[in-house]
């Protein structure tokens, strides 16, 4: 028997950290002492108290049984109450928030909703890849739309050609940005929140890096914006904020049939999130912030540190007060592909190459702050007698 991947798996690039892994392991095998800032997976472990909770609730019988598609009602209440703590804003939980098993999840599952064969959404780019590969599942076509470090890494929205707008259907936007670790301001969301009702576009914003930051000034929400949930859905995650990665929760907050969409997909394809999860995730959000605020602190430490070897390396980046990733150049006339390999194999430093993000990434490298701060010490040491 021959098998053979559906079209729409084939129009699908390699996922970059999947290949990130393939090569990594590679130059460890060889015998490199390897520092990898590649992929972007906190290195420090879930605060105790959420660890905790989660055993106490997984330990209760009824948390066994499947649990409710859209989530509890107790963590949409949470999730809810923290909107309204952070943001300002008011959110009925029964109907404008949803549970997800990560905002990976949601992010792939929402074009199902909205996007039939041959609608256009409009991806940035360099950005994370599940924009554009959850878009082509659903039969949509994607529509890039660069961002420049020119531009200060905002869409130039209003370079989408008319007859792709007057086709569209979701506009994507991700601040504090994953690659480039990128803000937005409240301004700018306002100007989104014109443009797409200008053109009838659904809003769909990717937070999950929101909380990592060292400011007391949380970074704004789209949410925020007066008339945003009319046409707006806003996708987090615990797995950045709380060390829970491997946990799996998040949420969708935001327009009421946007969050009905969604979980109507949901229901079809998923279970839901295991309660206890849940209930864990509800001991994160409602617990001291302390830990949270510690990383900030410590992502900042560990981001200077790594901009010195940089800066001695005569190689410049992004300043930045949001994420865990410094957004770099590489030199003049080297691609993102060689530089990473001539740092992996003359230094022995895992970084990602920006071109793997889209095309507007070329000539860019990501570095990921997710090692102890004397290992960062090391690698800035190797950068500062790099040379290429």
């Amino acid at each position: 028997m021959t098998i053979e991947f559906s079209q729409r798996l084939k129009a699908l690039p390699p996922y970059l950290f999947k290949e990130l892994d393939r090569v990594r392991d590679e130059v460890r095998a060889r015998g490199v002492d390897v520092i990898d800032l590649g992929v972007g997976d906190p290195d420090r472990p879930t605060p105790d108290h959420i660890i905790e909770a989660l055993v106490k609730a997984a330990r209760d019988p009824a948390n066994h049984r499947y649990p409710v598609y859209s989530g509890m009602n107790t963590f949409r209440e949470v999730v809810a109450a923290w909107y309204e703590r952070r943001h300002g804003v008011k959110l009925r939980p029964e109907t404008e928030v949803c549970s997800l098993i990560g905002s990976k999840e949601g992010i792939a599952l929402f074009p199902l909703a909205f996007v039939n064969p041959g609608d256009y959404v409009v991806c940035p780019e360099p950005a994370y890849p599940v924009y554009a590969s959850g878009t082509l599942f659903a039969g949509g076509k994607v529509r890039h739309v660069p961002i420049l470090e020119k531009n200060g890494y905002l869409p130039d929205l209003e370079s989408v050609p008319e007859d792709v707008l007057k086709k569209a259907k979701i506009v994507w936007v991700n601040y504090p940005n994953n690659p480039t670790s990128a803000s937005a301001s409240l301004d700018f969301y306002r100007r989104l929140v014109d443009f797409a009702e200008k053109w009838d576009l659904i809003i769909a914003s990717d937070a999950a890096y929101s909380e990592l930051t060292h400011l007391d000034k949380p970074h704004p929400s789209i949410l925020e914006v007066e008339g945003a949930k009319q046409r707006a859905v806003e996708f987090h995650s615990l797995s950045k904020t709380f060390n829970m990665t491997g946990w799996r929760l998040g949420w969708a907050a935001g327009n009421a049939d946007l969050v009905k969409g969604l979980g109507a997909v949901k229901s079809n394809v998923d279970s839901g999130v295991f309660q206890a999860v849940q209930l864990a995730g509800m001991a994160a959000l409602t617990g001291l912030m302390d830990p949270v605020k510690a990383m900030g602190r410590l992502y900042k430490d560990r981001r200077e540190v790594l901009e010195q070897g940089l800066s001695q390396a005569g190689i410049s980046f992004l300043k930045s007060d949001y994420t865990f990733y410094v957004w770099a150049k590489a030199p003049e006339g080297v691609s993102s592909a060689d530089f990473c390999s001539r740092l992996m194999n003359d230094t022995g430093i895992v970084a990602t190459p920006g071109n793997g993000f889209g095309p507007s990434g070329e000539g860019y490298v990501r570095f990921a702050l997710v090692q102890e701060i004397p290992r960062l010490w090391e690698a800035a040491q190797r950068l500062s007698s790099f040379r290429i």
